[in-house]
C-alpha cells in the first residue's frame, strides 16, 4: 500500500500502525505528537492502517492537538479516581480558561486527596501506558453492559444509528470518549490538579505554550456564570444529552424550552434593573465571541431597558475604524482589523465624550469599500433619558472608553456557556456550540457553506482569544446565552450541510467530529422555538431585525 505523509509517499506491505510507519518522524518533531488524521478523519496514532491514503500528524500545539490532550488527560483523571477512591464518581462539570472544573459525588475534596490524585496520574502518565480503543457490536456491548452495570459511554447503546460501540482501555481501567484520545497516556505530562470551590480544576497546556502551564488566572464571575446555569438545569433535570433525549420521547421538551426562554428573559431584566438603579450609567458596552447572540440580547435588553423608561440609542464602532493606510497589519502583512488600533480611538473617545456633556455630535459612516470616515449629515445628541448602547470585540477593554469615568459605563460580557454534558466524563465544548451556530447562520444569510466556516474558524478563535477573553472578568455582568434545548434544534439544520463535505476536504475531520457528537441528539422541531428567542438569531423566522 502506497501512504503519502507531506511530500513522501511510503510503500508498507502489510497492516500497521500510524505510529510504526512514521516512528522516524514523530520521534523528531518539535511538540509531542499526540494524534492523527488519515484521509481527513482524526485517529490515534494507534490507529491501523488497511488501505492507502494519507496521513497528517498532529501536535500538542495545534488546535485539535490541544483538545486531544484535554480529552486524554481527563481519560487518566477518570482512571486515577477510579483506583484512589473506586467507590465514588467523578463529574467533570464545565471549562474554564485552560482548566476543566471537576467534582467527585459526595465527596470533599481535601488537599490530601488532591495529592494523592496528583501522584497517581503522574504514575500512570510515568508508565506510558498503552489506550487502546476496543469495537463491540451492539449485541456485544449489551451483554458487556449488563454483565459490568455501568454507564459509561451509554449513550453510544442508547443511539440506534450506532452499530459499532467502542471503549477506550488502559490496563483494566476502560471508559468512553466522544472525540479521539491519545494512544499512550505518557504524552499528556504538563497538567496540575488544584483546589478550587467544592472541586477542583485540572489544569494543562495552551496550544500556543504547549510545553508549561499558563498561570492560573482568578475566573469567579466567569464560574459562577457556569454554576448558576448548571446548579438550575440540574434541578430541571436536564444536565445530560441522555435526560434531554429523554424530555424529548416523552413529549415534556416544550416545557423544558419554555422554562429555558423564561430563565433568558428574567435575566436579562435582571441586568436591565441593575443598570436602571445606577442613574450615573450613560454608556452599556456588550461584548462576546462570535456567535454568542449579542445582536438579539441587545435588542431584548433595550425593550427591557424601555420598561425602566430608559432609552437605549445604539452606536456602531465599526463606523470608528482608521483610515485604511492607517490599519495595523499582521505578521502576515494583512490588515488586522480585529486589533484594537485598527479603531480611532481618539476620535471616537471625543465623540463619547462630548455626547455625554450634552453636545450634539455629526456621526461618522465607514466606507468599507474605499476604507474611509465619510460625513452624511447624521447627527446625534443624548436625552437626560437615553443611554449609549456599544457592541463589539472591544467593549470590555477600558482602552476603547479611556476618557469615560468607570461609573458611567456597565460592561456585559455574554457568550453560549454550554452546560450540557454528554455524560458525566464528556463535556460538550462552548466553542463547539458557537460554531455549529454560526455554520447555521452563515449558511442562512451569509452565503457560506459550512466548508467555509469551518476553514475560518480557527482564525476567529485566535481573535477572541486576543481581544475579548483575556477582559470577561472585568464585566459587570455575564450573560449566558446557552439553551439547553439549543443543540436538538439546530442538528436538523446542520447535519445536512457538514455532510456536504467531501472526505477529500480538509475540513472534513472536523465535521465528522461535529456530525459524531450531534447524531446522540433526538431532533426537536425548530418550530417549537419561540419567535424572540436568541436562537432566532441563527434559525430565522425571529421578532428582531438582524
Amino acid at each position: 500500500m502506497k501512504i503519502h505523509y507531506q511530500d513522501k509517499t511510503i510503500e508498507i506491505e502489510k497492516e500497521a500502525t500510524i505510529q510504526e510507519i512514521l516512528k522516524e518522524e514523530i520521534e523528531k518533531v518539535k511538540y509531542p505528537i499526540i494524534g492523527a488524521t488519515f484521509n481527513n478523519e482524526y485517529v490515534n496514532l494507534g490507529y491501523t492502517i488497511e488501505k492507502e491514503g494519507e496521513i497528517k500528524l498532529i501536535d500538542i500545539a495545534s488546535k485539535e492537538g490541544t483538545k486531544m490532550y484535554r480529552r486524554t488527560i481527563i481519560y487518566i483523571l477518570g482512571k486515577a479516581i477510579e483506583e484512589v477512591c473506586p467507590d465514588k464518581k467523578m463529574i467533570v462539570n464545565y471549562q474554564l480558561p485552560n482548566s476543566m472544573f471537576c467534582e467527585i459525588e459526595n465527596m470533599e475534596i481535601t488537599e490530601d486527596i488532591l495529592e494523592k490524585l496528583n501522584d497517581k496520574m503522574n504514575q500512570i502518565v510515568n508508565k506510558d501506558l498503552p489506550i487502546k480503543q476496543v469495537v463491540m457490536t451492539r449485541k456485544q456491548a449489551e451483554e458487556f453492559y449488563q454483565k459490568n452495570d455501568i454507564s459509561k459511554g451509554r449513550l453510544q447503546l442508547d443511539s440506534k444509528e450506532n452499530q459499532e460501540i467502542y471503549m477506550y482501555y488502559c490496563e483494566d481501567y476502560y471508559n468512553y470518549c466522544y472525540g479521539t484520545i491519545a494512544n499512550r497516556t505518557g504524552v499528556t505530562k504538563i497538567f496540575e490538579i488544584v483546589k478550587y470551590e467544592d472541586g477542583f480544576l485540572v489544569r494543562y497546556p495552551t496550544s500556543s505554550h504547549p510545553d508549561q502551564l499558563p498561570q492560573l488566572i482568578e475566573t469567579k464571575k466567569l464560574a459562577w456564570a457556569l454554576n448558576e446555569y448548571d446548579d438550575i438545569h440540574k434541578i430541571l433535570d436536564v444536565n445530560t444529552v441522555y435526560k434531554l433525549n429523554k424530555a424529548v420521547e416523552e413529549d415534556n421538551i416544550k416545557d423544558i424550552i419554555m422554562l429555558d426562554e423564561a430563565l433568558h428573559e428574567k435575566k436579562i431584566a435582571n441586568i436591565a434593573d441593575e443598570i436602571a438603579k445606577n442613574r450615573n450609567v450613560k454608556m452599556i458596552l456588550i461584548a462576546g465571541p462570535s456567535s454568542s447572540g449579542k445582536t438579539t440580547f441587545a435588542q431584548r435588553l433595550g425593550l427591557q431597558l424601555r420598561i425602566n423608561r430608559i432609552k437605549p440609542i445604539t452606536i456602531s464602532v465599526d463606523n470608528y475604524f482608521v483610515e485604511r493606510k492607517d490599519t495595523p497589519k499582521d505578521e502576515k502583512g494583512n490588515y488586522d482589523f480585529e486589533c484594537i488600533e485598527a479603531i480611532d480611538l481618539e476620535l471616537f473617545n471625543n465623540h463619547l465624550s462630548k455626547l455625554l456633556n450634552g453636545e450634539e455630535v455629526e456621526m461618522p459612516e465607514f466606507d468599507f469599500h474605499v476604507g474611509t470616515k465619510r460625513y452624511n449629515g447624521k447627527k446625534l445628541k443624548l436625552e437626560s433619558d437615553q443611554v449609549l448602547v456599544i457592541e463589539g470585540i472591544h467593549c470590555l477593554n477600558d482602552k476603547l472608553t479611556s476618557s469615560i469615568a468607570k461609573d458611567q459605563k456597565y460592561k456585559i460580557y455574554i457568550s453560549a456557556l454550554t452546560v450540557l454534558n454528554m455524560d458525566r466524563y464528556n463535556r460538550i465544548s462552548t466553542t463547539d456550540t458557537r460554531l455549529i451556530r454560526r455554520i447555521v447562520r452563515d449558511y442562512q444569510f451569509r452565503g457560506y457553506d459550512a466548508k467555509h466556516t469551518i476553514k475560518t474558524w480557527n482564525s476567529v478563535n485566535n481573535g477572541e482569544e486576543k481581544n475579548i477573553f483575556p477582559y470577561q472578568e472585568e464585566a459587570n455582568s455575564i450573560f449566558n446565552t446557552s439553551l439547553i434545548y439549543e443543540l436538538g434544534v439546530l442538528k436538523g439544520m446542520v447535519m445536512p450541510l457538514l455532510e456536504e463535505i467531501k472526505q477529500e476536504d480538509t475540513e472534513y475531520a472536523e465535521a465528522r467530529r461535529l456530525i459524531n457528537m450531534l447524531k446522540y441528539f433526538e431532533t426537536i422541531p425548530a418550530e417549537y422555538v419561540p419567535t424572540n428567542s436568541l436562537l432566532k438569531e441563527f434559525l430565522g423566522g425571529g421578532n428582531f431585525k438582524y
